[in-house]
């Protein structure tokens, strides 16, 4: 496991390439559980609601998949950060629905190039300005690791805001 991935510890042991291909159908699981008019609903001030993480998500994915096929055509490639607070002021344009189609549409292009990629592509180097050094594989496990954060936010809205999780909850 690379170092340089700030979401490592969310990747925990588990490979990449079975957490990506899984995350579209778990967040359209969690937002069907979750139910359209409680999307919009903050968990608490200054977080992010399931419909602004999901456009985050969509957000990543285009940012990810850039990363990606930067880092394979340009030798010592150096990654542009971004301000995802910034990025977010922009969300309340974007339906959850589009936000999703846009995640999974992305999703599966990057998988497709993740998939034929060599064991030395897997190990070509770049640099973040934040991170540092870091590898193609790197940027695999950060997208794995950072769906498994936001999932589990998706789903601690769901705990908190689900008819049938709120019925639960009450009676202890």
């Amino acid at each position: 496991m690379s170092t340089e991935n700030p979401y490592a510890e969310y990747l925990g042991g588990q490979e990449p390439l079975k957490v990506l291909p899984a995350t579209a159908r778990k967040i359209e699981t969690i937002l069907e559980e979750l139910g359209a008019e409680r999307v919009d609903r903050s968990p608490a001030p200054g977080k992010w609601s399931a419909r602004e993480i999901v456009c985050h998500l969509a957000d990543c994915e285009l940012v990810f998949g850039f990363r990606l096929r930067q880092t394979l055509s340009e030798d010592n490639h150096v990654v542009q950060p971004f301000d995802q607070g910034k990025w977010a002021a922009q969300y309340d344009c974007y339906d959850t629905r589009d936000a999703l189609s846009t995640f999974h549409t992305a999703r599966n292009w990057n998988l497709a190039l993740i998939r034929s990629q060599t064991p030395e592509a897997f190990a070509k180097p770049l640099t973040h300005p934040e991170r540092g050094a870091m590898t193609f594989r790197t940027i695999v496990e950060t997208m794995g690791g950072h769906d498994i954060n936001h999932l589990r936010q998706l789903e601690g809205i769901v705990k908190q805001f689900a008819p049938e999780h709120s019925a639960l909850s009450a009676n202890g």
